[in-house]
C-alpha cells in the first residue's frame, strides 16, 4: 500500500486558490487621482492595495494566493502610474500652441 503525505494540504490550498481567484475576478477598486499630484497618485495606489488585501485577507496563509495578490498589486500600481503619466502628457500637449 502506498501512503501519499500532504495530499489533504494540497487539496486545501488548491481549493483556497480557486476561491481567491473568484474573489479577485472583476473590478478590484475604482480609484480617482490628480495626475499632477504625486500624493494623490500614491493615495490611489494605496486604496487599490488596501482593497486587494481585503479580498485575500482570509487566505493569508496561502503562499500562492499571496504571491498572485502581490503580482496584481505591482501590475495595478504600474497601470496607475502609466495612466497618470499619459494624462500629464495629454494635458501638456493640449496646452502647447
Amino acid at each position: 500500500m502506498i501512503n501519499i503525505q500532504g495530499l489533504d494540504k494540497l487539496t486545501k490550498e488548491l481549493d483556497q486558490l480557486s476561491k481567491a481567484m473568484a474573489e479577485l475576478d472583476g473590478d478590484i477598486a475604482q480609484v480617482r487621482f490628480d495626475p499632477h499630484d504625486p500624493a494623490s497618485i500614491e493615495q490611489a495606489i494605496q486604496q487599490m492595495e488596501t482593497s486587494l488585501d481585503a479580498r485575500v485577507a482570509s487566505y493569508a496563509g496561502n503562499k500562492t494566493v499571496m504571491s498572485i495578490a502581490n503580482d496584481m498589486k505591482e501590475k495595478y500600481r504600474e497601470g496607475i502610474l502609466e495612466k497618470a503619466a499619459q494624462a500629464r502628457l495629454e494635458s501638456n500637449d493640449e496646452g502647447e500652441v
